[in-house]
């Protein structure tokens, strides 16, 4: 763990050279270059841990990611490459997939036809990217009859309904360039961030940069510094989480509050007598009424396994009791493949990425007509305030390796410029 691990540990230094905000992927990767380049660096963090929204935890013994925990595109994750280079325990992703109609294995032509499907919708979102920005859900053909469960595929991933996301911005994470990583996701972010200055329980309330270098407040005391590095989620810069003083630019802001809230919940289970073959494998359930959007089987080759809920999914459930998404869990699985297999079925918990305050969302989705709110968040504030994270990332959006990509960036732009 970082040295200064606890909102108790030190009392704030009067003045560094670098403020990063927030200690997930984003801010540890920026932390680590700024380090690396000699500059003298604090990471201030709201939560009470590191990670952001990768975060490890353990059921009966077995660690399992509640937020993020696929390394997507390996030819291009930083994630992917540091790991390897560490000798991190990465392993890829399998590409065969779990078809199940009505409670029973697919056959060889439904695979086909299925697979047939996802071909047309990449073909002709690869084409119309070509054309002008509108909502990627209208330049799909016809997809015979399993047309529905891709375009539910794509807005699980996409974390919007497939006709609110911008068609230059849909996500391309094939699986078999994906990898995961023995012990979560966030367990490997928190080992990144060995070394590193991080102040756990010290949310930034404001930012003046009205002056020389920047004034960063927190409910533990002020500090200064050259420049920050801003890596707060999106959805809670729009609800006014950090207070700017001078406001920030009007195209600044606007970029801000064009992103809409990406959703992607896990309700995660305990089935030891689930009826799939084979670690880490994605299963669709089709031909009953509740067809869950997606589904992760044997995490690790433990019985643990995730039930994906998509933003229309997961809206079912708000306003509801806590137990709710565990309830229909269980009925669903029982109307795929009866109640007598889902006995031994244990609802372990689930997520609520969407209501948590220091991230009110998955991550951040750009809508049709939008897409070039992403470089404008690139430039920087005055040359003293740069931002970060998942959403500035064009190619690897929405996952930790964007994150990281964007932290990056933002600290060697601040190293050049500060020398």
């Amino acid at each position: 763990m970082p040295s200064e691990s606890t909102a108790e540990a030190h009392p704030l230094p009067d003045e560094v050279d670098v403020v990063v905000i927030g200690a997930g992927a984003a801010g540890i990767g920026s932390a680590r270059r700024l380090r690396a380049a000699g500059l003298s660096t604090l990471v201030l963090e709201a939560r009470d841990r590191i990670g952001g929204r990768a975060h490890t935890v353990s059921l009966q013994g077995h660690p399992i990611d509640l937020g993020a925990h696929w390394l997507h595109n390996g030819p291009i994750n930083p994630l992917v490459h540091l790991g390897h280079a560490r000798g991190e325990p990465l392993r890829q992703a399998p590409g065969e997939r779990h078809l199940f109609i009505r409670g029973r294995p697919a056959t060889r032509a439904q695979k086909a036809s299925l697979g047939r499907a996802f071909a047309l919708s990449d073909a002709a979102i690869g084409r119309a990217m070509h054309g002008p920005d509108r909502a990627a859900a209208s330049v799909l053909p016809s997809m015979g009859p399993f047309g529905r469960r891709v375009i539910a595929t794509e807005g699980l991933i996409s974390g919007r309904p497939f006709d609110e996301v911008s068609l230059h911005d849909v996500p391309d994470m094939a699986y078999g360039e994906n990898s995961f990583i023995r012990g979560g996701l966030g367990a490997y972010i928190g080992r990144l961030a060995e070394g590193l200055r991080i102040r756990l329980c010290a949310p930034v309330q404001a930012i003046d940069w009205a002056g020389p270098g920047v004034r960063i407040d927190t409910p533990a005391g002020a500090l200064r510094a050259r420049a920050v590095i801003v890596t707060v989620p999106m959805m809670v810069l729009q609800r006014g989480g950090v207070q700017f003083t001078p406001a920030l630019p009007i195209p600044v802001q606007d970029a801000i509050h064009g992103f809409t809230q990406g959703v992607y919940e896990h309700v995660v289970l305990h089935w030891p007598d689930a009826p799939f073959r084979g670690p880490d494998r994605l299963a669709s359930l089709l031909g009953y009424r509740e067809e869950p959007a997606g589904l992760l089987t044997w995490i690790d080759g433990a019985p643990f396994h995730y039930v994906e809920l998509d933003l229309p999914t997961a809206s079912r459930f708000d306003g509801r009791d806590a137990d709710a998404p565990g309830r229909y869990v269980r009925a669903l699985l029982a109307e795929h493949f009866g109640h007598r297999a889902i006995d031994h079925l244990r609802i372990c918990c689930h997520t609520t990425w969407r209501h948590d305050p220091w991230s009110l969302a998955s991550w951040a989705v750009v809508p049709p007509g939008l897409v070039s709110i992403r470089d404008r968040l690139k430039e920087s504030v005055g040359e003293r305030i740069w931002f970060a994270g998942e959403a500035l990332s064009r190619l690897q959006w929405g996952t930790v390796g964007g994150a990281w990509e964007e932290g990056n960036r933002a600290a060697k732009e601040i190293a050049a410029r500060l020398g």
